[in-house]
C-alpha cells in the first residue's frame, strides 16, 4: 500500500506539471466555491490544507462558506462565526459567505454576518430542505440586492427542476447577483434557457463529469462562467484540469479562459459590473473514440462505489483496464490512463487493510483522484494544449 500511495503522489505531481503548462500566460485563479468545517456526511475541510493547496496551485482568492455542520442549529450561527474567523486569518485570500437556514431567522443571521464582514450568501435547498417556491426566499434576495452581495445557490444533485422559480426571484430582485453552483446540472437545460445571456447571473464549474461541463459550456456564454473546485469534495490538480481541458474543447480563447479562472469572479468580489455576455462556445456534440467512451462508462460506474466506500465487487475497474489494451492508434493516451488505473486498483484493494480511519481516508482520496484523472483524460483526450 505504501508503495502504491507513493506512486499515486508521483502521478498526481505529473498532472500538476501538465496543468501549469496548460494555463494561459498571466492567468490568475479565483476559486468561487470552497468549504471549511465538518459536514454531517463525514467530509472535512481544513484551513491549513486549503491555504496550502491554494498557494501550491496559484489560487489567489476563494469564496468560502461552511459545510452542513453538526452544530448548524440555530441558524448556522456558530459555523458562520468560524467562517468569518477563517476569513480574517487568511489575510484576504478567503472571501466569507454567510450560510442560511430558512427555518431559523435567515434575515437576522444574514444581517448579522454581513455587518461583521461577510460578502455573500450561501443557500443550499437540498441540505436545508426547501423549495424555490418558498416565500422566505424573497427577503433573502432583497437583502442581497440591497447590500449588493452575491447569492451562491446549490444547483447540483438532489433537486427538482428549479429554473422557473429561480428566474422569478432574479427578475423580482434585479440588483441581486446570482451564482448557480455545480454548473446547474440539476436543471441545466432550463437554467441555461432562463439565464444564458443574462448579465449578473453566473454558473460555477464544480462538477465531477467532463461530459456535464462540455454540455454546460455550449449552453452558457464564457462571461457567465466562474471556476470552482467545491473543496473539500473537489481536489487539485483534477478540478483545474477538468475546467481547462473542457474549456479548450469548447473553443475558449486565452482571454476567455482567464476570465473563467479569475476575471469573472474578481469582478463579483470587487463589486464591479459583470461583462456583457456574448454567445456560448462549443457544440451540442463532441467526438470520442469508442474505447475512451467505454473507459468513461466503466469509471462512471466505479465512482459511486468509492463514494459509498464499497469494494469493486463488480469488477468495473478491471473492465476499464482491459479496455486500455485495445489497439486503436492511441497507445500513448491509453497508457497514461492505464498507469493511473493500475495504481488506483492497488490502493483500492488495500483499503480494507488500512490501520486507522485517517489511513483509510487518505487511501480512498488517492484512489478517487487517480480514477477521476483517468476519466478526465478519457473524455478530453482530444483537448488542445492551449
Amino acid at each position: 500500500m505504501e508503495d502504491a500511495l507513493q506512486r499515486a503522489q508521483e502521478l498526481i505531481a505529473l498532472y500538476e506539471a501538465e496543468l501549469r503548462e496548460q494555463l494561459p500566460p498571466g492567468a490568475d485563479i479565483f476559486d468561487a466555491h470552497v468549504h471549511l468545517g465538518d459536514d454531517i456526511d463525514g467530509m472535512t475541510g481544513r484551513f491549513d490544507e486549503l491555504i496550502t493547496g491554494m498557494d501550491r496551485y496559484g489560487v489567489s482568492r476563494a469564496f468560502m462558506f461552511c459545510l452542513d455542520e453538526p452544530d448548524r442549529h440555530p441558524a448556522f450561527t456558530a459555523a458562520n462565526d468560524r467562517t468569518l474567523a477563517y476569513a480574517a486569518r487568511s489575510e484576504g485570500k478567503l472571501v466569507p459567505f454567510v450560510r442560511l437556514d430558512l427555518t431559523e431567522e435567515p434575515i437576522e443571521e444574514a444581517e448579522r454576518c454581513l455587518d461583521l464582514g461577510a460578502r455573500g450568501i450561501k443557500l443550499h435547498p437540498r441540505a436545508q430542505r426547501f423549495l424555490l417556491t418558498d416565500e422566505r426566499l424573497a427577503p433573502v434576495f432583497a437583502i442581497a440586492a440591497e447590500r449588493r452581495v452575491p447569492i451562491l445557490i446549490h444547483g447540483g444533485r438532489g433537486l427538482p427542476p428549479i429554473a422557473d422559480e429561480l428566474r422569478k426571484l432574479v427578475d423580482d430582485h434585479p440588483g441581486a447577483q446570482l451564482i448557480i453552483a455545480h454548473a446547474g446540472i440539476a436543471d441545466l437545460g432550463n437554467l441555461a434557457a432562463c439565464f444564458a445571456g443574462k448579465r449578473g447571473v453566473f454558473f460555477d464549474t464544480s462538477v465531477w463529469s467532463a461530459v456535464d461541463l462540455l454540455d454546460f459550456l455550449h449552453l452558457v456564454p464564457p462571461e457567465q462562467v466562474v471556476y470552482a473546485s467545491d473543496y473539500p469534495y473537489g481536489r487539485q490538480p483534477n478540478s483545474l484540469l477538468l475546467s481547462l481541458r473542457t474549456a479548450r474543447i469548447a473553443g475558449f480563447s486565452d482571454d476567455e479562459v482567464r476570465n473563467m479562472l479569475a476575471g469573472n469572479a474578481n469582478r463579483i468580489a470587487n463589486g464591479e459590473e459583470a461583462l456583457e455576455p456574448s454567445e456560448p462556445r462549443g457544440r451540442s456534440t463532441f467526438h470520442q473514440g469508442m474505447v475512451f467512451a467505454r473507459i468513461h462508462q466503466y469509471l462512471s460506474m466505479a465512482t459511486p462505489l468509492l463514494w459509498t466506500r464499497q469494494p469493486d465487487t463488480i469488477g468495473v475497474l478491471g473492465l476499464a483496464l482491459n479496455a486500455t489494451e485495445e489497439r486503436n492508434g492511441r497507445p500513448g493516451e491509453l497508457e497514461r490512463i492505464r498507469e493511473l488505473l493500475l495504481t488506483a486498483r492497488e490502493i483500492w484493494r488495500g483499503l480494507p487493510e488500512s490501520e486507522t480511519d485517517d489511513d483509510r481516508l487518505e487511501a480512498s482520496r488517492a484512489t478517487f483522484r487517480l480514477i477521476h484523472l483517468a476519466d478526465i483524460l478519457s473524455v478530453t483526450v482530444d483537448a488542445p494544449d492551449g
